[in-house]
């Protein structure tokens, strides 16, 4: 089970077989042979505890936990020994970590909608008030298999899925266990844990094919027909013709911001602007989305700054209201209501203008264009 070995340069190491199969190397320098012998021998009394599932010996459980720090760390690592608990580890609980987590992270209001989602499903699974230090590799492999399989892991109220069996989506479930990689990360960080446990799980597709759809410009303008004013009927324009973000980046678009000497709009951009030099950018505007414009701008307000006011306000629920049109022009509403009708012109855009080109227009790099659009 285990081996004892000198090497040349007279330091000691034990190779070890664990249960799992895998070969491991405990390394112990330049020791008295006596000491080497001493931990060869309780090296293969650890194996063959693990090995039979009984509890260590008191003479072997003593030992255990007199070794100093630096020592026992050289076992778990081997896996032959659990990490130690101090005290303040064991104080922090999963609730306080995900609170840490939420309340030190500079993100978007979306982004932590998608947090809470994760850290939904981990308390709900793991209970809020246990302590981080005794969550395991196995307790993170059994929570991946849960929010895969048990539709409890999705925490909307209205219960939506994209899969027939009404579970949460492969893409779902893989932006669940990057949120919770991250947050163990930082854990780790702190210093509130020594390992991530959810370090080795595989995260998967982000994107989901099924929900892509393309909006032709024939239902395009089906659906400005359809729209009950100018101001939808410029917010349909600015996302499908020049592919801004709804709401986003149409609430924010401003008069002053569209060129239309040079027929471009300056795009201000939340969802990029923490990167340097992405805060804005510049695409071009379409005759189509030029008259729409000019329709917009015959009725606006005097002194109003904004292209479409009711896209800033929060308590517009625009998603309701568009499936309402699009059910109007007499379409069938696609999955992702706004998603997709930036996605459309960014197809109209690659076979014609070169990816880089593009994916600057969107906001985003080549590298996300290809993966998600």
């Amino acid at each position: 089970m285990a081996s004892l070995i000198r090497d040349p340069d007279g330091s000691f190491r034990i190779e070890v077989v664990i249960p799992s199969g895998s070969r491991k190397r405990v390394r112990l320098g330049k020791v008295p042979v006596k000491t080497a012998e001493s931990w060869h021998r309780r090296v293969e009394a650890l194996v063959s505890d693990l090995t039979t599932g009984e509890a260590h010996g008191r003479d072997l459980a003593a030992w255990l936990a007199d070794l100093p720090d630096k020592l026992h760390k050289r076992l778990v690592r081997a896996g032959l020994a659990e990490s130690r608990v101090t005290r303040d580890q064991a104080a922090v609980t999963l609730e306080k970590l995900c609170e840490a987590f939420r309340a030190r992270a500079s993100t978007k209001p979306s982004t932590q909608k998608g947090y809470r989602q994760t850290i939904d499903s981990l308390t709900r699974f793991m209970g809020a008030t246990r302590p981080i230090a005794s969550i395991t590799q196995e307790d993170a492999d059994a929570w991946r298999q849960w929010i895969a399989t048990d539709t409890r892991g999705e925490t909307s109220r209205k219960k939506k899925r994209t899969t027939a069996d009404n579970r949460l989506a492969p893409a779902s479930v893989g932006k669940r266990v990057a949120v919770a990689k991250r947050i163990f990360n930082k854990a780790v960080e702190w210093g509130w844990i020594e390992k991530n446990p959810m370090g080795k799980l595989k995260v998967g597709a982000q994107s989901n094919p099924a929900r892509a759809f393309y909006v032709d410009m024939a239902t395009t303008e089906a659906l400005i027909d359809a729209a009950p004013g100018i101001q939808w009927r410029t917010l349909i324009g600015l996302t499908r013709l020049a592919g801004l973000r709804c709401p986003s980046e149409v609430g924010l678009l401003r008069w002053g911001d569209v060129d239309a000497e040079n027929g471009r709009l300056m795009v201000r951009s939340p969802k990029t602007e923490h990167h340097d030099g992405h805060s804005t950018r510049f695409v071009p505007i379409s005759p189509r989305l030029r008259s729409l414009l000019a329709d917009a701008f015959t009725v606006a307000k005097e002194r109003e700054e904004l292209v479409v006011p009711m896209a800033a306000s929060a308590a517009k629920n625009l998603r309701t209201t568009f499936t309402k049109i699009i059910t109007r022009a007499g379409r069938k509403p696609w999955p992702r209501r706004f998603q997709n009708l930036r996605a459309s012109i960014e197809c109209d855009w690659v076979e014609e203008f070169p990816a880089h080109v593009v994916a600057a227009w969107l906001g985003h790099s080549v590298r996300i264009q290809t993966k998600h659009y």
